[in-house]
């Protein structure tokens, strides 16, 4: 690590929503730990930084300071998840001005360099009047980028396509379906919202970025992706998405579902799980349990407290005996559990990162966003797992799935493509890896500003 990171001082910028905070704060982790004496400045609201901090793993050159969220005195949040997004983003550079203005006060150290959450493009003007060098950071599949940079020319073909057809036309997407694409992609004109016309905007602010840091492994991207990228961007640069050596692995198991894990067999059980954004309707919840009841295979559920009432009557009575249905579990270390056979899930990134870690196939359900673009990887490229029938939950649908995965012969590839995979990302996180080399290069970018 570079000496010269020595009174350096970060101003890190979040997105304050969803899963895009734990894996910046994983990189800033790092960050932190290999270079001791330069300041990281965490930029966040309130309340995303309530998550975050404080805990007893952030260094003492990692402090948090919190912003506006652009929610107005008084005013009542409709049901459309985008809005707190926008009210967010309206805020603009003067807000993420006023953060860092309070850092560079307690710190009595002048900003050096902005990573950024790259859905926060105002914070490219910041850096800009800083006279800093910009690094934002891409949290959602990589090869979604793709998407942003060639919206203009999605958009022109999607008046004459239908959901099948490929994306034949942009490099390494070849696999990628018109259905799998974000709604913020289809969807403009009167209907684009603040965070879509944010989003379309990133083919012209990124190549303004000092380096642009995926949160992936270069291993798993299409060369031809690759390739088209470097192209457009002054640097990407690849940081393998494994949890920080100060990162715990959770906070606990209260739950106790690592040691109900311990009594089953190898490869065996079913774990379920939406994240923490994603709620899927009634119907599809009821479908899954049914699905689950006939199967026979053990599962564990983390599902939200709030949704336990929509179960069937009777159903954690009669699957007691070999399902644990929780609030909350520790993910990372149950998919890492030799007895997790298969993993449910929306297909948000960090579910699918983790699941790909632990060698862990996949049933796909995605939702919105990225999601679909992952289910289609998972399905089509690296052939881990499948996208459940009809892309929604069906009972007959699920278990045509479970079956496939975990009894017949073609999930046996499956399962063998997810342990290949899971060597391949090994070897990429190794010291000598280029995971490292980039790195090593996203610090001397820090280290020059």
């Amino acid at each position: 690590m570079p000496n010269s990171l020595e009174n350096k001082h970060v101003a890190v910028i979040a997105f304050p929503f969803g899963s895009h905070l734990m894996p910046l704060l994983n990189l800033v982790l790092k960050l932190a730990h290999a270079a001791p004496n330069c300041s990281f400045s965490f930029i966040g609201t309130e309340k995303s930084n309530a998550i975050l901090f404080p805990k007893p793993y952030i260094p003492n050159n990692i402090k948090a300071y919190s912003i506006n969220d652009g929610i107005p005195e008084g005013h009542v949040m409709g049901n459309h998840p985008v809005e707190k997004l926008n009210l967010f983003l309206k805020t603009g550079p003067e807000n993420l001005h006023k953060g860092i203005e309070l850092a560079v006060a307690e710190t009595k150290q002048r900003v050096t360099c902005i990573i950024a959450d790259a859905f926060v493009t105002s914070s490219l003007d910041v850096a800009q009047t800083l006279n800093v060098p910009w690094i934002p950071v891409w949290f959602p599949m990589s090869c979604t980028l793709s998407l942003h940079y060639y919206t203009d020319l999605i958009r022109e073909q999607c008046a004459i396509s239908d959901a099948n057809r490929t994306l034949d036309f942009l490099p390494g997407l070849s696999k990628i379906r018109f259905e799998d694409l974000p709604d913020d992609i289809v969807n403009f004109g009167e209907e684009e919202t603040l965070f879509s016309r944010t989003l379309a905007s990133l083919g012209k602010v990124l190549p303004q970025a000092e380096a642009v840091v995926m949160n992936f492994f270069m291993e798993l991207d299409p060369p031809l992706f690759v390739k088209d990228m470097k192209s457009k961007l002054k640097s990407m640069l690849y940081v393998v998405p494994l949890p920080s050596p100060l990162l715990p692995p959770s906070d606990t198991d209260t739950n106790g579902c690592l040691s109900w894990l311990d009594k089953q067999n190898a490869g065996s059980v079913v774990y379920v799980c939406f994240g923490t954004v994603v709620t899927p309707p009634p119907h599809e919840l009821v479908a899954v349990a049914e699905a689950l009841e006939e199967s026979g295979f053990p599962f564990v559920w983390s599902l939200k407290e709030n949704q336990m009432g929509l179960l069937p009557n009777g159903f954690l009575e009669r699957t007691s005996m070999r399902g644990k249905i929780v609030s909350w579990a520790p993910q990372t270390q149950v998919l890492a559990h030799e007895s997790v056979g298969v993993f449910v899930t929306h297909c948000g990134c960090n579910s699918v990162t983790e699941s790909i870690c632990s060698g862990v196939p996949m049933i796909c359900r995605p939702f919105f966003g990225d999601q679909g673009t992952s289910a289609r990887m998972i399905e089509d490229v690296w052939e881990i797992g499948v996208i459940i029938e009809g892309r929604v939950f069906s009972k007959r649908g699920l278990l045509k799935s479970l079956n496939l995965i975990l009894v017949q012969d073609e999930g046996k590839k499956i399962r063998d493509n997810a342990f290949k995979v899971k060597s391949t990302v090994q070897d990429a996180a190794r010291p000598e890896g280029q995971a490292a080399q980039d790195f090593k290069t996203l610090a001397e970018v820090i280290s020059e500003s």
